[in-house]
Parts: C-alpha cells; structure tokens; sequence
C-alpha cells in the first residue's frame, strides 16, 4: 500500500533547493523540447504554406507514437549502444542517439517545401516522434535515478521538476521558434521556417552539452536482477531453444508488468484506470492541436503568440507547477484530479470568449495565462497519480504504459480538432465549448472508482 503524508508548505518547498532537482529540469527541457517541433513549429509552417487546418490536424497523427513507445520500453532497458553506453552511460548514450536522430530530421526540413514534398515532410515529422518517444523512456528513467528510493520528498518534487523542466523547454523552444521565423520572414527570406529549424538545431546541441553534466548510475545491479528474472521464467521450459528464450524474454519485460497492474487492481477497477487515464486530457489536446491556428485566425502575430502564449505562459506555469506539486501532496491525489479537470474545462470556455469577442489582448492574456494555470496543475496531478498507481516492481514500464495510454487519448482522438472546426464551419466558440464537455466522461469514471483504487492518503 502507498501513503501520502501531508507536509507542511516550507516542508516540502525547501526540497526544491535540492541540487539534483536542476538536473532533472534540464531533462524535463530535453523531453519537452522535440513537442515544439512535431507540434506548433510544424502546424504553423503547414498552416502558412497554404495547406488546410484538417491536413494540419491529421498531421498530428504522429503524436501517436508516443502512445505506444511503452512496447520497446524493455529493449531500451536491455540494449546497449556501440561506443555511446560505453563512454557516456547507458541511459545518456541513448538519449544522445536520439538527439542526433531529431537534429538530422531538423537539417531534412530545413530543405524540403511542404507543399512540394508533405509526404516527406510528414514522414520527418514521425522520425522526430519516434526519436522523442524513445528519448522519453531514458529521460524518465533517469530522472528517477537520480533520485534515492527512499527519498520520497525529493521524488515529489522531482515530478514537479520535471513537468517544470517539460514546459520550460516546450515554450522557451516555442518562443525561439516563433521570433525566429517572424525575424527571417520580415528580412524577406522566403524559406523563413526552414532557417528557423536550423536555429532549433543549436539548441538540440547545447542540450546534449547540458546532459553531460548529469550522472548516471551504475547499470550492473538492473543487468544482474535482469538475468535472475530470465532465469526464473527458463527455468518453467523443459528445453533451452529459440523459441524458450523469447517466451522467457517477453514474459520478464511485457508479461510481467500488465499481469501485475491486473493483479493489484482487479480486472474491472483496472480497466476504469486504464479508462480514465485515456480520457482525461482529451479536451486540453483538442484546444492545443488548434491553439495557434485560432490565434492566427483571429489577428494575432507570431511575436503577440510568442509573448502572451510562449513567455507569459511558461513564466505561468513554472510558478504554478511548484505550487501545484506543493498542493497535490496536502490535497491528496484524488481530489485534485477532481479539480484539475474542472480547472481544465473552465479555462477551456475562456476562449469560447475570447472567440465570440471582438480581438482583445487583454482577454487573450487572460485566457492563456488560465489555460496554463489549469494546464500545469492538471500535469502535476497527472503525474502523481500515475506515480502512486505503479507497481514498484516494474516502475519503468508500468509508468511507460500509463504514461502511453494518457498520450493515446490526446494524440489519436485530437486528430480530428482540425475536422471538427471545420465541420462547424469555423465556429470556433462552440469548438471550444465541446472540448470543455470532453472531460466529463473521465471525472465520472474517476468517480465511480475513487473508492476502490488502491492509493491511501492521510
């Protein structure tokens, strides 16, 4: 059983000060960063090439990936990279290989015309993905390290940290982005988006500078209880071949972790986890995959989206992700969950406002500014829930899995945001009313399980 002890508020802040806690920031800023790309940068470089807000959304089918990077989860684990695992470290060798993946496919873009080759640019776009969800595996396994076991202050506030460092890079990324290709399209350079990824390119570098300064532990503990695993599940074969080694294989890595999430829960309580996990941030998904397009649509310049959206919005959600993590750990888990998805949808009718108004700073500054507020509280809780959820046993891909199923819902249902608008011929206030709805079917499912879930909070 897990138990959350309620803290004090200098209690718990004073872990902040940790200095392990900038460590996992930069790595929340590594995993953070590749959204900005495969996101807003590449919706908006669509958008202004002339290509319709429905192929902007169906685009955002790469985010899809994210959803499913908990089945190769095992093989980061147990697969080493030639040269990198042995002179950098396991964890980091992989989270450079991926880096190098994501500033290839940038050096790509910054040649190709969209409108002349969206096949490629699309297929690009999913290479980044793909790199990115691996990367997340790594990244989110070492965060965790860095952290003792017992030390259960400091893993609080490394999620918050995280969420911190994830948004940190998302909008600092979107910021460049954004003054970057107003920069070179008012100096008259027509291709001004594909310069623009050169830019994004140096920062994928200096990142990769940043993580070296982040240790990694030693790897031979995880490869000896890797192997004793093996072992056990061999030892059920009568005969040593092909065959029994990768039903032993795949039972130690994918077996193991679901019949254990099943096991804790019960089948039909695991089922409304799995349900509500799904669910829960779709609405958010569906207001973020058309954000930008919204406010180009209703007058708005890159440079007042970089300011209100990007700076304002990041400035937001640090202060409020610090707050939030301090908050979840004396609210308890459950009822924030409650709160954040009535947050979520509440800010989500700010912009149903905003669209039925005539064009005003003051109020898209509003909007934003909630919609980051409840955005980064809802992430936390998220984050904690989850957390509290895994079975210690297979931490990494039980949280791999959960983590994946929350992706799926934002990514394959948000897909179709682009469709929607244009269904209700560009109604955008009554868009953003259904994604306010989207929420309900989630807190009622967390509703009726909130009893039966095996978290205890005091």
């Amino acid at each position: 059983m897990i138990e959350v002890k309620k803290q004090s508020f200098s209690e718990s802040f004073s872990v902040y000060f940790d200095k392990r806690m900038i460590k996992i920031l930069l790595l929340g800023a590594i995993s953070g960063f590749p959204w900005v790309l495969i996101g807003s940068s590449l919706s908006l470089w669509l958008k202004e090439d002339g290509l319709s807000r429905s192929t902007v959304g169906w685009a955002g089918l790469i985010f899809a990936v994210y959803a499913f990077n908990y089945l190769w989860a095992p093989l980061i684990d147990r697969i080493k990279i030639p040269f990198l695992t042995k002179k950098i470290g396991h964890r980091r060798g992989w989270i450079v290989l991926m880096q190098l993946l994501i500033l290839i496919s940038l050096l790509f873009w910054s040649i190709i015309d969209p409108s002349e080759n969206l096949a490629f640019v699309i297929s690009v776009g999913l290479l980044i993905a793909i790199a990115s969800a691996t990367q997340d595996i790594t990244v989110d396994a070492l965060r965790i390290e860095q952290i003792g076991e017992n030390e259960d202050k400091a893993m609080a506030a490394g999620a918050a940290m995280a969420v911190v460092g994830w948004w940190s890079g998302y909008k600092l990324g979107g910021v460049i982005s954004l003054f970057s290709a107003e920069f070179f399209e008012n100096l008259g350079i027509q291709n001004y988006w594909q310069f623009t990824f050169l830019i994004l390119g140096i920062l994928i570098i200096l990142m990769n500078i940043g993580l070296m300064f982040i240790n990694e532990s030693n790897h031979k503990d995880r490869d000896i209880k890797q192997r004793e695993n093996d072992m056990f599940i061999s030892k059920k074969f009568k005969n040593s071949n092909v065959v029994s080694k990768i039903f032993t294989w795949v039972g130690g890595t994918i077996s193991g972790p679901l019949i254990s999430f099943f096991k804790k829960n019960g089948f039909k309580i695991a089922l409304g986890i799995l349900g509500f996990i799904f669910l829960f941030k779709i609405g958010e998904a569906f207001l973020g995959r058309m954000s930008i397009i919204f406010y180009k649509e209703i007058g708005f310049t890159k440079s007042d989206i970089a300011i209100y959206s990007k700076t304002l919005g990041w400035i937001t959600t640090v202060i409020f992700t610090l707050l939030g993590g301090l908050l979840v750990i004396r609210s308890g888990v459950i009822r924030a969950m409650f709160i954040a998805g009535i947050l979520m949808a509440s800010t989500n009718l700010l912009f149903s406002l905003l669209a039925w108004s005539e064009r005003s700073e003051l109020l898209f500054a509003i909007a934003v500014i909630f919609d980051d507020i409840a955005a980064a509280f809802a992430t936390v809780a998220f984050v904690a829930f989850i957390s509290l959820l895994v079975d210690r046993t297979y931490t990494a891909t039980q949280y791999a899995l959960l983590a994946s199923l929350g992706t799926a819902g934002r990514t394959t249902l948000a897909s179709s945001s682009g469709a929607l608008v244009d269904w209700l011929n560009g109604d955008w206030g009554i868009f953003f009313v259904l994604t306010a709805l989207m929420v309900i079917p989630s807190l009622i499912i967390l509703w009726i399980i909130k009893n039966k879930l095996k978290i205890y909070e005091k």
